[in-house]
């Protein structure tokens, strides 16, 4: 949540660069946006409340600049709330990702010291915090690295002082340093994308670090200590990676046709460290697996998998559900981590105690560097491309296609689950290129428009489909919807079935179909209508969506129709499809 962007070198369009750095970031937030610049010996700062425009035009010539683009945690969504922040005397401006827990306590006793606060935001709180630290320090980095002493929660921080210098310093949220392939061009941001095109290497900073950019040149710093560390640098692997949407209409739309291209590069992986994985998981006591969101449902259809072909004991966990288990993690367990953005805060957080009791851990992410990628035994990732759509479609696949080849590894099968992919990819192909499927999806997505609530049933390989399907549903339309097991339907939701109740059931050619019928019939009979995703029709589907039936990977190929009609859903009502309201991508805070 919130994206962070700085640049430093020797091109006098700083303002513009961070603009467009920004708006590569605006995934993480976009409730407000702001640009701060170094002009002469002053600093000046352009800020506004709403997502960030297409163009901008009347920013002053700079080499140095800072930006921020925000989801609101505390204080609303204003202008005066946006980022940067102005130190009182107008001697730094400062921009922060994360959430200071304690900012209500901090933010009392400055006030007591005679500090002045202007905005509701608890990023004001770093800002006077720093000013303060600032009267006793040696330096300005000591006020930073004491002020960051006072701070209880996941707080990343830039700023830019009126000498031209760039400070970054990280606890929790990302943060990392580009170097320019331009000599003397630095870059700043949350993740390695927004400025993959113009740096060469990378230098991903690790909690409890600051870096200090000034005179073309930088240094890291511990936050601890104050003593200066040694970095490793890495080189930039996606800095071709093109953000565009392709001629379609929409990123989701693009992306979710992307799909077939990320199971090719789930099985087209290396094999070896996945069996070394499989290996591993052979032997262990339990498997946790554990996401939040949409990576919440992977996790939980991972474990569902390697239950039934691995046969392990596998259990899966919501990143912010599972402190409970926290004292049941043991050095002979493993813990699989699947994560878009490798940032999730309640998941890190399971993590480091998962680290502390020796458990091994396994994760499949997307972002290069990722905090969750180093924390990782067993690093995979997803090579899937840039995901700008906040709603979450080609990971998905890609995070369930990566668990059920490891579940196949597991069984000893890896072969016929490598096979079985392949074959999966092709009929996705074929599915998306279907002009029949696609005229279907949207009638039907022009007959839910007008629905106040929509349930989704599903059982066994469905169930953590129809869940995902809900939150496509819930993100993109604004619709409530509801998915359950299909046989805990009689036990309190049959209450709700009537005359106008659509209910979406996923149904596969497998052992438990005809436990689902049961279902469709029940529902059927108290005049709610039914929406059937199955290879087959049934005379109790008011609506069919027909799929193929693909045994094993039939679940992964059912998830493409409820995608499809949640973006179109979005799309019949004006809602804005690639940036739902109220939500972010990267979820860096608590």
């Amino acid at each position: 949540m919130c994206g962070i962007f700085g640049y430093f070198g020797k091109k006098e369009n700083a303002g513009e660069i961070v603009f467009h750095g920004l708006r590569r970031l605006d995934y993480r937030g976009y409730d407000s946006w702001g640009i701060g610049m170094l002009d002469g010996d002053s600093i000046v700062v352009t800020k506004q409340a709403g997502k960030i425009p297409q163009t901008i035009t009347s920013l002053p010539t700079s080499s140095i600049a800072i930006g921020h683009t925000r989801w609101a945690t505390h204080g609303g969504v204003t202008k005066n709330n946006a980022h940067p922040h102005f130190a009182t005397d107008h001697s730094f401006i400062l921009a922060q990702n994360g959430i200071v827990e304690n900012y209500q306590s901090l933010k009392q006793k400055l006030q007591k010291k005679g500090y002045a606060f202007s905005t509701e935001t608890d990023t004001e709180v770093i800002v006077r915090l720093i000013e303060d630290k600032n009267k006793r320090a040696n330096n300005f980095i000591d006020a930073v690295r004491t002020a960051f002493h006072d701070l209880t929660g996941r707080n990343t921080i830039v700023l830019l002082t009126k000498d031209g210098t760039v400070i970054g310093a990280r606890n929790g949220s990302p943060l990392v340093l580009g170097i320019g392939k331009s000599k003397g061009e630095l870059f700043l941001s949350s993740d390695i994308l927004s400025f993959a095109p113009y740096v060469e290497k990378t230098v991903v900073l690790e909690n409890q670090q600051i870096v200090e950019i000034t005179n073309n040149k930088f240094r890291i710093i511990s936050i601890n200590t104050g003593k200066q560390e040694k970095y490793r640098t890495e080189k930039n692997t996606i800095s071709n990676t093109r953000v565009d949407k392709d001629g379609f209409d929409h990123f989701m739309l693009k992306e979710i046709y992307e799909s077939p291209f990320v199971i090719e590069q789930i099985y087209n992986q290396d094999a070896r460290m996945l069996k070394q994985l499989a290996l591993k998981i052979k032997h262990a006591k339990h498997v946790y697996a554990i996401g939040s969101g949409t990576a919440g449902a992977a996790a939980a259809q991972i474990a569902y998998y390697l239950r039934i072909y691995g046969s392990m004991h596998a259990v899966s966990l919501i990143g912010a559900e599972a402190s409970d288990y926290y004292h049941l993690f043991t050095k002979d367990d493993v813990i699989i981590a699947p994560s878009q953005s490798g940032e999730t805060a309640d998941v890190l957080e399971a993590l480091e105690h998962a680290r502390s009791k020796k458990t091994k851990i396994a994760s499949l992410v997307n972002m290069p560097g990722s905090m969750i990628t180093r924390m990782s035994d067993y690093p995979f990732m997803s090579m899937a491309g840039p995901e700008i759509c906040v709603m979450s479609t080609k990971i998905f696949v890609s995070q369930i296609a990566w668990g059920y080849l490891l579940a196949k590894t597991v069984q000893g099968n890896y072969s016929e689950g490598k096979r079985n992919l392949q074959s999966l990819a092709r009929v996705m192909s074929d599915y998306l290129h279907s002009k029949n499927v696609l005229t279907q999806i949207k009638s039907l997505a022009d007959r839910l428009k007008q629905s106040k609530h929509i349930f989704l049933l599903g059982k066994a390989q469905n169930l953590q489909i129809v869940k995902e399907g809900m939150v496509k549903l819930v993100e993109g339309s604004y619709i409530h919807a509801h998915a359950l097991p299909a046989g805990d339907l009689k036990h309190y939701a049959i209450t709700l079935m009537e005359p106008g109740v659509s209910v979406i059931v996923v149904i596969s050619n497998d052992e438990v179909k005809e436990d689902v019928l049961n279902a469709v019939n029940e529902v059927n009979a108290r005049g709610a209508s039914v929406i059937g995703i199955s290879p087959a029709n049934h005379e109790r589907f008011t609506f069919h969506l027909q799929v193929s039936d693909l045994g094993e990977t039939s679940a992964i190929l059912t998830i493409l129709p409820l995608q499809l009609l949640a973006y179109y859903l979005a799309v019949a009502l004006g809602n804005n499809v690639d940036k739902p309201r109220n939500i972010a991508k990267s979820v860096t805070v608590k």
